[in-house]
């Protein structure tokens, strides 16, 4: 497995995560058995926002004797009292849901505390007004949330958020289809959700990832809005070689789910390629860098996607960005202008004559 440092905080968190659409419906010995079998192959984080209860006695057997070393992603909004999940924004729901959540999970903390699926002002405005941010606030300082995020599918919403500088840790929709404005939750144009990934890593709020198969539909060339199915494998790369991601989420239905997923451990470079996505991204997403390597190698020995990550999160202002680059062992004047990259490249970007800017900007 591998694991990516929080930001703001010590946590080293692993690249494949647990979501919980769908797991309620493979039973109690199932869903133990499952998550105990996620834990042993390193999986340390657990998206607790699931279609029903059942999955939460089942995670807190699972976990018990090593409750220290797995992350619950727990949502304040997020309500079970009926069995099924429903939504809400009234504080003492809140806290009841949250309250019984803690029970199930056997445990008196929570690592990560989410403001629950907020995409409209209005429903932000109620969290503030509402008493459940102050709530979750008095929960942090008294040492039951560890870290407080927010779960939202749009752009302008987590921008206000950030704004706000009281999150750690945004849980996203990000794959190809909504980053290309198709689907319900392809809010947002590809600037301003590029913008979004490159702000949340200067600003050292990491991502979750939600929906990284648009529900299924990007796995399946008769629902897939391209006419063209990608592999879970593209879709997971996709969304971890976008800035700020530290892990990705995919909902399973049991043991055989999650043994595919964590195939992408193993998988080949070319089984994780998604460089496909160039042929049918919109027009204004051409010329743009999206880090997938498809360019290597390089015969000078650079590193593109990571030196274009640099300079773009560099101009996001973020700091280490620099310095970061500068520890390059190949910088962008090390480009020799062969042009393997240009025509590799599937979004056609002219990386010859990036690398000149990124040289000049950085001045190596």
């Amino acid at each position: 497995m591998e694991y990516r440092k929080l930001p703001k905080g010590t946590e080293e968190i692993s690249i494949l995560g647990l979501g919980n659409s769908s797991m309620g419906e493979a039973g109690e010995k199932e869903i133990e058995a499952s998550v105990s079998m996620a834990v042993e192959n390193g999986i340390n984080y657990f998206d607790m926002a699931a279609a029903d209860s059942a999955p939460f006695a089942p995670f807190g057997r699972a976990v018990k004797g090593c409750r220290d070393k797995v992350h619950f992603q727990i949502h304040f909004g997020a309500e079970y009292t009926t069995g099924t999940y429903g939504w809400t924004l009234n504080l003492e729901k809140i806290k009841k849901s949250v309250d019984w959540q803690l029970k199930m999970l056997r445990t008196d903390y929570i690592d990560f505390g989410f403001i629950h699926c907020i995409d409209e002002d209005a429903d932000l405005k109620k969290v503030v007004d509402g008493g459940t941010l102050e709530y979750m606030k008095k929960l942090k300082k008294n040492g039951v949330i560890r870290h407080i995020g927010l779960s939202s599918h749009t752009p302008e919403v987590v921008e206000k958020v950030l704004d706000m500088g009281i999150i750690d840790m945004l849980m996203f929709s990000i794959n190809p289809a909504y980053d290309y404005r198709h689907g319900e939750y392809a809010i947002g144009s590809v600037d301003e959700r590029t913008a979004l990934y490159r702000r949340c890593e200067a600003e050292g709020v990491g991502i979750s990832v939600m929906k990284a198969f648009s529900g299924g539909q990007l796995l399946n060339a008769k629902t897939s809005p391209f006419k063209q199915a990608l592999t879970e494998y593209q879709c997971i790369q996709y969304a971890l070689d976008k800035p700020g991601v530290l892990t990705v989420l995919p909902g399973i239905r049991g043991r055989e789910d999650l043994k595919r997923i964590l195939g992408f451990l193993d998988a080949a470079p070319e089984e994780k390629d998604y460089s496909v996505i160039g042929s049918f991204a919109p027009q204004d997403a051409e010329g743009v860098c999206v880090y997938c390597n498809h360019c290597q190698p390089c015969p000078a020995g650079l590193d593109v996607g990571l030196i274009n990550k640099y300079y773009d999160l560099s101009q996001a202002g973020d700091a280490l960005a620099r310095d970061h680059y500068m520890n390059l062992e190949k910088t962008a004047s090390d480009c020799i202008s062969c042009g393997h990259c240009d025509r590799r490249c599937p979004f056609h970007v002219e990386q010859t004559g990036r690398m000149k800017e990124i040289a000049e900007y950085f001045g190596r």
